[in-house]
């Protein structure tokens, strides 16, 4: 809450909450979280289970460009030495292993790397390199008509593989001990920041709490959006974290107009919204949990669209689980629905629940069937038919795979909403905001170069004297009527770096508009600007 608040305070834009920990009411309480988990039946044992005692998390979003600061910030209140950053350790993987070990046996890079991408990367952790020789006919084939150097370069990759190759920095992990670091853990210094030598894992193991520092961009682009909205039309934008019933941003979601809305700007995402048709925040909040491949393959977001629409009818299985599946029409779609459930059927504490939700997920037939039999027990005591147990019980577990938690995708819908009403009602100021966060991509530029077109907002070229190095948002007075646009930034255009463009706006502001070339050239300082410039 310390590092938090001091953020919020020192115009730090701040996230509304990540992961599980938004559905602490204590965390709300203290202004570590934005989200009231009351109102949204978020539920504090996905965060902190009494029946299974691990240490509590928060992951926090933070602005990327000024991260930095509030770790800093923390430095100097807990004391230099009782503050670091995480190593990670990066491995010799079997992709990686077969290119160096060729690299050092002087073999040419080209039968390395042809070997090397007979090994795909399907399944998320990689194959080693036994499974892809199993896997892969290809290679297979390979090794085993190979000659001397390539048997060579086979068996030594066999030897190192997965050895630790390099050592890293964590990219947003953060120790804060109770007193000097290296009472605790050795440390080296890796760009001139204490490190821990011991991983996330290691770190946790010894008792020290980790802290996630992240940086998520679409928070400069809201920060920026809401001052551009200052300086054009003199209006100081709060952004509620409790109204989201505004019709206008429902009606840009509708018509699936979301470039540049966070998590809502994929194609797949627009023709959804579109589908769907969201008319209140319960819907974003379940759209950022279903777009994802399990509940688009298994069928569950075509139910939710037609049960939403009024096009299927809507099952509660029992009248006592209505409130909980109401903002879902029915469909179960978060892990926090899953332990309701076997609280209000089954009987359970919410932390036994979380702990069968574990469960579930792991698919581990064991502790299933004892939890089956726990759960059956439960609401036959309850008065509930077996039958209605023995359903819900194949349900949950149907839906644990793909169940979400709640308490991130409703921190993450308020970003999305905010985005989404900057857009309907401030699309030049949010737009030249975005516009500014992709300076060195010219092909997002183009893409939203595109949208703002679409938009109806007119991108005026760059311009030297009214440009500046990021997008800005001015007023167009186009026959007696006012309309917004945006300026191209000089930021923007291939080979011009910050520093030239400062020294360009800072003699323009002085000494008034360059009136031609030689005029430019005159005034500007030759140090900065060169040929090419």
């Amino acid at each position: 809450a310390d590092f938090i608040v001091w953020a919020k305070q020192n115009n730090v834009p701040v996230g509304p909450g990540r992961g599980s920990g938004a559905g602490s009411l204590v965390a709300f309480s203290l202004g570590i979280t934005d989200i009231d988990p009351l109102r949204y039946s978020l539920l504090f044992e996905r965060f902190l289970n009494p029946e299974r005692v691990s240490m509590p998390d928060f992951d926090i979003d933070f602005c990327q460009e000024t991260r930095e600061k509030v770790i800093h910030y923390v430095q100097d209140k807990y004391g230099a030495d009782a503050v670091s950053q995480i190593a990670t350790f990066g491995t010799m993987t079997s992709k990686a292993v077969i290119k160096d070990v060729g690299r050092v046996l002087g073999l040419p890079y080209g039968l390395c790397d042809s070997l090397s991408k007979l090994i795909l990367n399907t399944p998320a952790k990689g194959y080693g390199l036994l499974e892809a020789y199993e896997e892969f006919p290809e290679l297979k084939q390979r090794i085993d008509n190979a000659d001397d150097e390539v048997r060579r370069l086979w068996d030594m990759s066999l030897q190192l593989e997965d050895l630790t190759r390099n050592v890293g920095k964590h990219a947003a992990g953060v120790l804060i001990a109770p007193s000097k670091l290296s009472d605790f853990c050795p440390l080296y210094l890796a760009d001139g920041m204490q490190t821990s030598q011991l991983d996330k894992d290691d770190v946790e193991s010894i008792g020290l709490v980790k802290f996630d520092f992240l940086g998520l961009r679409n928070l400069t682009i809201i920060q920026e959006a809401v001052k551009n909205i200052d300086s054009l039309h003199g209006v100081k934008l709060h952004l509620s974290n409790s109204e989201f019933d505004d019709p206008k941003v429902y009606e840009l979601l509708q018509a699936g107009n979301t470039s540049a809305v966070f998590q809502l700007e994929s194609q797949g995402m627009k023709r959804l919204l579109v589908k769907l048709e969201p008319s209140r925040f319960e819907d974003i909040i379940a759209v950022l949990a279903l777009y994802r491949p399990g509940p688009l393959g298994s069928g569950m977001v075509d139910d939710f669209v037609k049960r939403k629409k009024g096009e299927a009818e809507i099952d509660y299985f029992h009248p006592d689980l209505r409130e909980s599946l109401d903002p879902t029409y029915g469909v179960i779609v978060y892990q926090e629905q899953v332990m309701q459930i076997s609280q209000i059927i089954g009987g359970y504490t919410l932390g036994g629940a979380d702990l069968l939700r574990r469960a579930m997920g792991k698919k581990k037939k064991e502790e299933m069937d004892k939890h089956r039999a726990t759960f059956t027990d439960g609401a036959l005591k309850k008065g509930y038919a077996a039958a209605l147990a023995e359903k819900l019980f194949d349900l949950m577990a149907m839906f644990a795979e793909y169940g979400f938690n709640k308490s991130h995708t409703a921190a993450y819908a308020v970003i999305s909403y905010h985005t989404a009403y900057l857009k309907a009602y401030y699309p030049a100021c949010f737009m030249a905001a975005t516009l500014s966060s992709e300076l060195d991509k010219t092909d997002k530029l183009y893409e939203f170069y595109q949208d703002c077109l679409a938009n109806d907002l007119t991108v005026l070229p760059p311009d030297i004297n009214h440009s500046f190095y990021r997008f800005t948002p001015v007023q167009l007075d186009t026959d007696g009527k006012v309309e917004y646009g945006i300026r191209y930034a000089l930021g923007a255009v291939k080979g011009l770096g910050q520093n030239v463009v400062d020294v360009i706006v800072a003699e323009r502001k002085q000494n008034g508009a360059f009136t031609d070339l030689i005029d430019f050239c005159r005034r500007v300082d030759k140090k900065v600007i060169n040929k090419r410039t």
